[in-house]
């Protein structure tokens, strides 16, 4: 996932995540002596993507009494008391433990209503958002999902309470890797993730019900459109860098295509071929 925070959210939440993602057009200048350059990290086509083998899994930290208290305040607070009221939505936000799928010093805050840093300056996006776009394609029991920015691994997770399987696929490869071994620590046996660009999809295994993109293109990207099944919906933020929204597009049962436009967003921008 990435920023998911409402425009009209507090900015002080914005600048927290801002400051530690340095995603809100802030540049920081990598190390000439690190090891590890960020075009290492990332795929060199989407065709190359594959799914990633779960490793050695690093320590999960247990489901407590207060975990579980926040989890349920959360979703009263932030979800069921402004406008989310589907009953698969909130069912689903209320089993994912999503203090484990954040770094271990952002534990504490994993609930709270803003998005948090993750690392290779993405973030794990606010609850509010996850559960506004997963609302908004009306996720079923059943259905085949494509999750496009893999993140943290928490949309993936709230989409596969509903649907029958999800496909997750991530540019940044160590975010790849550490969210398929989180999610495979968590018990989540209908979810494949991958590394690799999620401009084009992943054509091989659609046609999908439902697609959730978690990165800003500037333009709804074609091929995902084409791998919306007959009445499949697809929702993303789309936009430059300050101004997004998000769009729901829909493929009816004839195949003609239908869009809505969402509320303001802030995303980071999707990267890889959408940038060409």
């Amino acid at each position: 996932m990435r920023f998911g925070l409402p425009q009209s959210a507090t900015l002080a939440a914005l600048a927290i995540a801002c400051i530690a993602t340095c995603g809100c057009g802030c540049q920081r200048q990598a190390p000439s002596t690190s090891a590890t350059s960020e075009a290492a990290q990332r795929p060199k086509s989407a065709a190359a993507a594959a799914p990633v083998a779960a490793r050695v899994e690093r320590p999960q930290p247990p489901e407590t009494d207060d975990t579980r208290a926040a989890r349920k305040r959360m979703v009263k607070e932030q979800l069921s008391d402004r406008d989310i009221d589907d009953r698969h939505v909130l069912a689903a936000m209320s089993r994912v433990q999503r203090h484990r799928l954040v770094p271990e010093g952002m534990r504490k805050h994993a609930y709270n209503d803003h998005p948090l840093p993750i690392g290779h300056r993405q973030t794990i996006s606010q609850p509010y958002i996850v559960a506004l776009m997963t609302q908004m394609v009306r996720a079923r029991p059943g259905e085949k999902a494509l999750d496009v920015g893999t993140g943290s691994g928490y949309q993936a997770a709230v989409l596969a309470e509903i649907v029958g399987s999800v496909q997750s696929i991530e540019i940044v490869c160590p975010l790849a890797d550490r969210a398929q071994r989180d999610l495979a620590a968590m018990g989540y046996k209908n979810i494949t993730v991958r590394c690799g660009d999620g401009y084009r999809g992943l054509p091989e295994h659609a046609p999908f019900d439902v697609i959730i993109l978690a990165a800003a293109p500037d333009h709804v990207p074609q091929a995902l459109i084409d791998q919306l099944a007959p009445g499949g919906r697809l929702v993303l933020p789309v936009g430059g860098r300050m101004q997004q929204k998000l769009v729901l597009i829909e493929r009816d049962r004839q195949g003609k295509v239908h869009r809505k436009p969402g509320i303001p967003v802030m995303f980071v921008p999707m990267t890889g071929e959408a940038l060409r």
